[in-house]
């Protein structure tokens, strides 16, 4: 089972990943000043991360046990809630925050790191 440690470390391992607490929650952004990518909830159970709206739904009908929206909060933005316990696995986590960081890094730091949230193979 993943755990905040895990999130922290993976996250941070990402190229110039930045920890900062917001909203009293620790958060990762895409370089010193960039976008937040990540964030883990407050019970460190989950963690939230970008996802553009129109996946959501998808990824919330076939996983519901794995990816959620915290009513009335996540709505309106390009944002999931993934339970850290219903993971596979480390690279499974690893992969949803490279593809979080992908999508919150300026395209000047992105194009930088193109090995940073592409499947191996591709």
């Amino acid at each position: 089972m993943a755990t905040s440690d895990d999130v922290r470390r993976i996250a941070l391992s990402l190229p110039e990943a930045v920890e900062k607490l917001a909203w009293g929650m620790p958060t990762f952004r895409a370089g010193a000043g960039g976008r937040i990518f990540a964030s883990l909830d407050d019970d460190d159970q989950a963690i939230g991360v970008k996802c553009p709206k129109e996946d959501r739904d998808e990824l919330i009908a076939a996983e519901p046990a794995k990816f959620f929206l915290r009513e009335g909060h996540d709505d309106g933005y390009a944002w999931i809630r993934v339970r850290l316990g219903a993971l596979d696995d480390e690279a499974e986590l690893r992969a949803i925050l490279s593809d979080s960081w992908r999508q919150a890094a300026t395209r000047k730091l992105a194009d930088r790191h193109p090995e940073v949230g592409r499947v191996e193979g591709e």
